[in-house]
């Protein structure tokens, strides 16, 4: 069992020096580990290949429909105007008093189907408007919106992280939406309300000079969709996933009603329905064309091909685990310690996090060392919610200069690489710790 921790423990260093030190693309660099350790742990060299396949090709049968369907549900919501017109109705209906609860609230909504970087970058300008009218440090409006997208981002599905590590995992998507939310809305209070607030006191940050130009896809007219419209519509595949999750705890087996919720509720069944709904009232009602929304849905597809190969390849690295025997050993090793797996497994995320920077590598690379343990033993399905929200709190803390989200944020708010690291640094790693507080608290429950 020793030869097997200090081969699991090899890998990952391995891992980390390939992608740190040699700068070696993330994708490749798993699939390179996966090779090493398989033919070090004794797989033959034969059914090398056999394993990479299977593990491959067993997560991305799940993993690339919900994220392809997922980013054209993001792509039409932004071309469309609905996610600027969620965030200028929120805010004013909240007015300036409340501005920052409504741009928490208005990250944590956009950027569900909407990537990182593109709600940052999308909203960002109604940051900028209440920086110049009210003349506060612009980290007062800022940190609030990107409390909400890096919540979002990270803990709500059908954003690529936690779908990745469900699907590492085994998780049920509903009882990760729900967990996301109970552990996300209280990090975005305490990180982007209050800690926003305390530090837009220190930090006085005054617009930057430069103004971002306009998304080139938005056509040239007034004409916008409806506010309730578009909440329904991202409420779609959130609602029918919890509701199949509900009925499958509630209903007895044999019931047909839980049969048919089990197929809407799916999220392949539940995105699709929403998708082609946005395409309709987001697309065609709003005078795109055929060709321009195929052209929309085909141009949402061409940054998440390194995300779905990624998590591929974390599932590879996880079937090597298990081919090799490394998976039996970790269990072994987690029942010694009498960690709890929750607590585990986020202290495996927190240290790929901040090793190398990249919050999908940190998901990747502690699923697939937890999925072993989680094959090994027996666990309910909402204690595999809790354990992907602990994995995604973990890749969320400790932002620092080796995440491209640091200089991202740091570059469209103006901040010195000082001031980013005691404002977003400290931002993240609330998020993450207060996540994970949340679902280690549940986790004795479930």
């Amino acid at each position: 069992m020793t030869t097997l921790i200090l081969l699991a423990a090899f890998g990952v260093a391995l891992l980390l020096f390939l992608i740190v030190v040699v700068r070696l693309q993330a994708f490749v660099a798993l699939l390179l580990v996966s090779l090493v350790v398989a033919v070090l742990g004794g797989v033959a060299p034969g059914e090398v290949a056999d394993v990479i396949r299977e593990g491959m090709g067993g997560t991305l049968g799940y993993i690339a429909i919900v994220v392809g369907l997922g980013a054209m549900f993001g792509e039409i919501l932004q071309v469309s105007g609905g996610a600027e017109l969620v965030a200028s109705t929120l805010l004013r209906r909240a007015g300036e008093a409340r501005a920052p609860w409504a741009l928490a609230l208005t990250g944590l909504v956009v950027a569900i189907p909407v990537f990182f970087d593109v709600a940052l970058i999308l909203l960002l300008p109604l940051v900028y408007s209440l920086g110049r009218r009210t003349g506060r440090s612009l980290l007062y409006y800022a940190l609030p919106l990107a409390a909400g997208i890096a919540v979002a981002h990270s803990f709500i599905p059908p954003t690529p992280g936690p779908v990745a590590v469900a699907a590492l995992i085994g998780a049920d998507l509903g009882w990760v939406i729900l967990f996301g939310f109970l552990a996300g809305v209280p990090a975005t209070i305490l990180g982007g309300i209050v800690f926003g607030r305390y530090i837009a006191g220190r930090i006085h940050l005054e617009v930057p000079d430069f103004v971002e130009a306009a998304d080139a896809e938005r056509k040239p007219t007034e004409k916008l969709p409806g506010f309730g419209l578009v909440v329904a519509l991202i409420a779609v595949p959130l609602v029918l996933i919890l509701l199949n999750t509900a009925l499958d705890v509630w209903l007895p087996e044999d019931a047909g009603l839980r049969a048919w919720a089990g197929f809407i509720g799916h999220p392949f069944t539940a995105l699709l329905l929403a998708l082609l709904l946005a395409f309709y009232f987001l697309g065609t009602r709003q005078g795109y064309t055929r060709d321009e929304i195929q052209r929309i849905a085909t141009k949402a597809l061409e940054p998440v091909g390194m995300i779905i190969l990624m998590t591929g390849a974390g599932g590879v690295f996880g079937k090597v685990l298990v081919a090799t025997g490394i998976g039996e050993a970790l269990a072994g090793m987690m029942a010694a310690t009498h960690l709890p797996l929750v607590l585990l497994a986020f202290l495996i995320s927190v240290l790929v996090r901040v090793s190398q920077g990249s919050a999908t590598v940190a998901m990747v690379t502690a699923a697939g060392l937890v999925a072993p343990i989680i094959a090994a033993g027996t666990y309910s399905a909402p204690m595999l919610g809790a354990v992907t929200i602990a994995i995604a709190a973990g890749a969320t803390v400790l932002s620092h200069v080796n995440d491209s989200g640091f200089w991202l944020v740091s570059r469209f708010l103006g901040l010195s690489t000082e001031q980013a690291l005691r404002s977003w640094t400290v931002l993240e790693t609330i998020l993450g710790l207060v996540g994970f507080a949340v679902v280690l608290g549940l986790s004795f429950f479930l």
